[in-house]
């Protein structure tokens, strides 16, 4: 069961290009975000769908996949685990981000 833990498994589309940031030791790390559709019927029986959107973050050597193939709105498959960071503003307020760390990926299909 210890595979189970902290284990997300997402399909969206990406939300915008993915912004790649060389590191000084010459590592790479992706950020794009990805959007999840959701729909239901409300009490009224009228279908409402919502977007959920999600902060993807990528290490190693999957960022050469991500880099040379991953465009605003392809759809994909992804396989990661929910990472927390926090950072203070210049004003002193403490801001919380979750993102999630992928570690596998899938491109499902071409931007529609």
């Amino acid at each position: 069961m210890n595979t189970l833990r902290n284990k997300v498994q997402l399909i969206g589309r990406l939300g915008q290009d993915p912004e790649v940031i060389t590191f000084k030791d010459g590592n790479k790390m992706a950020k794009f975000s990805m959007a999840t559709d959701d729909s239901y019927k409300d009490k009224e029986g009228n279908k409402v769908e919502r977007a959920y959107w999600h902060n993807i973050v990528v290490k190693g050597g999957l960022v050469t996949v991500v880099e040379n193939y991953l465009k605003k709105g392809l759809e994909i498959a992804l396989e990661g685990k929910l990472t927390n960071r926090s950072y203070d503003t210049k004003e002193g307020e403490k801001r919380y981000f979750t993102e999630i760390l992928a570690n596998e990926l899938l491109m499902l299909g071409n931007k529609q």
